[in-house]
């Protein structure tokens, strides 16, 4: 069911010191004809917050390095491999300018440890209120109007000798994929030794210039991301793929007993059956007798990159995303079959694309098309679901193994979301469901959704 926690926090105890703290810089400079990397109109949609993504390690008893050592060599890549990921080191003139001044500033690495373990067995837990104290300057989710740096950088070594790598970037300079390709493409910098390692060549971003300077005058669509979290809680579910094949069969089987098919195929996808089930429950847990149902708006991010024609590169840097989104008016569209349905057919009007530009004007369409009621529903019964399930955030390896497991932490959102990871064996998939507390207290005990829960 609910996944316990991996830090053991003494009340009594310090939490955590921070023992280092500072600027990695290129190891080579930006050529001046790079110095501005203009964003897109979809980089510009989006806030200026930090997205957060930590890798945990544990201590690898086969590896000769020390802690200080490791630091070392994940300082001196990282420097490398800013030399690629070059407007990553620079800076943002304001929180809105439509540039990127790759002027080679560098990143916040910070060093902390924390008088705590890691246990082996379970996942990170955002029940304790310590997860801002594992990322620099507490980067999660922050909505930043002071700094313009775009990624920060914090090790963690934890007293068994584990560490966990947190990472804070800039929404408005990429999306999670951006995020995860960075990661993936420093680590083995660190791996290999060399940024020429055919390994690592591999992994190289590809840029896609934005033609245009020109500041967008949409408003942001991450905008309605509330650092409040007042009377919220985070839990972690775990649905095996066992159980989520007994859904698939469920809801095929609900489609067929109604007399219609799926708008698509007969075949769902594990994240769309349980994006269905998750929001089904959802709606239903916000929906009690004291106050009945009302139109709710499902949003998913959908990676852009193999819509292109040709192909982009999973590496491609930028925020390479739109928007599906599933209006639900009445009571009867939030059954599990119809949920299904409205999630492929809205896939299925995600078109090819022949350009950046039009990537933009579609994202921008998208939103532009909601209607007065539609953006009362976006700001007051939106809920935000986002899928990791594919992304190659366990086999990130610095030299000493790939990672036990990672987190997104959903830290400060003050609205409902929920993002999947998948398992670290792959057998399954994590959902991270947040939720105000009293939403949540039905949520959890909804018998159809433990029902495919690993208890």
């Amino acid at each position: 069911m609910m996944i316990g926690k991996i830090l053991r926090f003494g009340r009594s105890r310090q939490l955590h010191t921070i023992t280092s703290r500072e600027t990695i810089k290129p190891s080579s400079p930006t050529p001046s004809h790079l110095r501005t990397y203009n964003l897109s109109m979809v980089d510009q949609c989006m806030s200026h917050v930090y997205m957060p993504l930590i890798l945990f390690y544990p201590n690898n008893e086969n590896c000769s390095l020390t802690a200080h050592e490791k630091a070392r060599e994940m300082k001196k890549s990282l420097s490398e491999s800013l030399t690629r990921y070059y407007p990553l080191a620079g800076r943002l003139i304001t929180p809105t300018t439509p540039y990127i001044d790759c002027n080679d500033e560098g990143i916040v690495f910070v060093e902390a440890k924390h008088d705590c373990h890691i246990d082996k067995g379970q996942l990170i837990s955002e029940e304790y209120a310590g997860v801002g104290q594992l990322f620099a300057d507490g980067m999660v989710w922050q909505n930043s109007t002071q700094s313009t740096s775009l990624l920060a950088v914090q090790l963690n070594h934890f007293a068994c000798g584990g560490m966990g790598v947190a990472l804070s970037m800039s929404h408005k300079v990429g999306d999670g994929c951006s995020l995860v390709s960075f990661a993936s493409h420093w680590a083995s910098i660190a791996r290999y030794g060399s940024t020429d390692h055919r390994q690592v060549l591999a992994l190289n971003p590809h840029f896609i210039q934005s033609q245009s300077t020109t500041e967008n005058s949409f408003p942001s669509a991450t905008g309605v991301l509330n650092p409040s979290v007042a009377n919220r809680v985070i839990r972690k579910f775990v649905f095996p793929n066992s159980k989520l094949s007994e859904l698939k069969k469920k809801v095929l089987g609900m489609a067929e007993l109604g007399g219609s098919k799926l708008s698509i195929n007969d075949n769902p996808t594990r994240s769309q059956v349980l994006t269905s089930l998750i929001y089904k429950t959802v709606v239903e847990a916000t929906s009690s007798r004291s106050s009945p149902f009302m139109p709710s708006l499902l949003f998913i991010p959908v990676n852009l990159r193999d819509k292109f024609v040709p192909r982009l590169p999973q590496t491609t840097f930028g925020n390479l995303v739109t928007t599906m989104s599933v209006m639900t008016r009445h009571e009867s569209e939030t059954s599990l079959s119809a949920l299904v349905s409205a999630i492929q057919k809205a896939k299925m009007e995600v078109k090819q694309l022949p350009s950046l530009q039009q990537a933009s004007q579609d994202y921008i369409s998208n939103l532009s098309s909601l209607g007065k009621e539609d953006l009362e529903t976006f700001v007051n019964r939106s809920y935000w679901y986002s899928s990791m399930c594919g992304f190659p955030y366990f086999k990130i390896d610095f030299g000493w193994g790939k990672p036990t497991f990672a987190s997104v932490p959903l830290g400060c959102l003050g609205m409902a979301t929920c993002v999947l990871m998948d398992t670290p064996n792959g057998d399954g998939i994590v959902a991270q469901v947040n939720l105000e507390t009293q939403h949540m207290e039905i949520f959890q005990n909804d018998k159809e959704l433990l029902s495919f829960c690993q208890i």
